[in-house]
């Protein structure tokens, strides 16, 4: 699905040399530095570089070989196994293109993206990740540059972006549990965020569809022990509950750990489902099932669409991608 419009405009070379007030034959020799111009005149040109923030491109300095091309990956947390197993998708995919990936992990932390987007803008030529800065100062921040969000929530309005849509494998994991007797279902959602997670928007639409009360909710840190810790919470506060559906697969592994040292026996006394799809659920005892989303596909499409933007072949850069996730149903439930 695609949409009009236009982001950010990369600074050129012409863009240089006009406001310098030089050809573009003097702003090319002042940057490579060429002893053909004066002093003065290599300063002005530097100084006009510099107030744009003008990068000279690779294509524009005629290295077209595929293996000078170099993407810079920004995840939040490279401890998470889902945002690994992302990056380690895109590092294929890049691969296969010849392409160098630069990795890097802001802690989930605004300051550390803020840091890592103004060091991007020097280094790479095209910038895929998960980004939370308004999409104003990205673009300031990354001054021109080809930039793919993944999973961004809301809709990017300057960049070409990729969405994920688990709303009707969230659908199918409600269903199954009601069908299966569950009527007190509960949440595990993200506590990092203010408001409710579009995750949880997904859990409560399909609730509501069931004819079910979606008001047992409790927010977990993602992590295992933010899994653990929030499951003990929303079985004190709603003990009548049988069936968990969590934020993501790390949550609900602790959600497993919780049950098992609360005495509840996994799926009879209590069935935990996750979200993501980690290879990592199927290593668990029990087994977890999952609404499943294709980490691979999801990788390879955020590269494939930079290679896209890179090299012209996509002339809209604000385009909305989908990846979609299905219910894959293991032990836990």
């Amino acid at each position: 699905m695609a949409s009009s419009g236009t982001g950010p405009r990369r600074v050129t070379i012409d863009d240089v040399a006009r406001t310098a007030g030089v050809s573009r034959q003097t702003v090319s020799r002042a940057l490579n530095d060429k002893a053909e111009i004066g002093v003065s005149t290599k300063q002005r040109v530097l100084d006009a570089a510099l107030a744009l923030g003008y990068r000279p491109s690779r294509f524009a300095r005629g290295l077209v070989r595929q293996d000078t091309i170099s993407v810079g990956l920004v995840i939040p947390d490279l401890l998470n196994p889902f945002f690994t197993e992302v990056a380690a998708a895109a590092l294929d995919a890049a691969r296969a293109r010849g392409w160098h990936v630069v990795v890097y992990d802001t802690g989930d932390r605004v300051e550390e993206e803020r840091g890592t987007l103004e060091v991007i803008a020097s280094q790479v030529d095209a910038v895929v990740g998960y980004l939370s800065q308004p999409e104003d100062e990205i673009a300031r921040l990354t001054r021109g540059l080809p930039v793919v969000l993944i999973d961004r929530g809301d809709r990017a309005e300057r960049f070409s972006s990729i969405r994920i849509d688990g709303e009707e494998g969230v659908r199918a994991a409600i269903r199954y549990l009601a069908e299966s007797g569950h009527h007190r279902i509960g949440m595990l959602d993200h506590a990092g965020r203010s408001e409710p997670s579009i995750r949880h928007d997904w859990f409560a639409g399909a609730m509501d569809a069931c004819g079910l009360d979606a008001g047992c909710v409790s927010r977990a840190d993602q992590s295992v022990e933010g899994g653990e810790s929030a499951l003990k919470e929303l079985l004190a506060a709603h003990p009548d509950v049988t069936a968990v559906f969590t934020f993501n697969d790390i949550i609900a592994i602790g959600a497993l750990r919780a049950a098992r040292r609360l005495g509840r026996q996994v799926p009879h006394d209590l069935a935990v489902i996750g979200f993501d799809g980690l290879g990592l659920g199927a290593l668990v005892e029990p087994p977890l099932s999952t609404v499943d989303l294709d980490t691979s596909a999801l990788g390879a499409v955020a590269v494939e669409q930079a290679a896209r933007l890179l090299t012209g072949s996509s002339l809209l850069t604000r385009e909305e991608l989908v990846v979609g996730a299905r219910l894959r149903l293991r032990e836990s439930a």
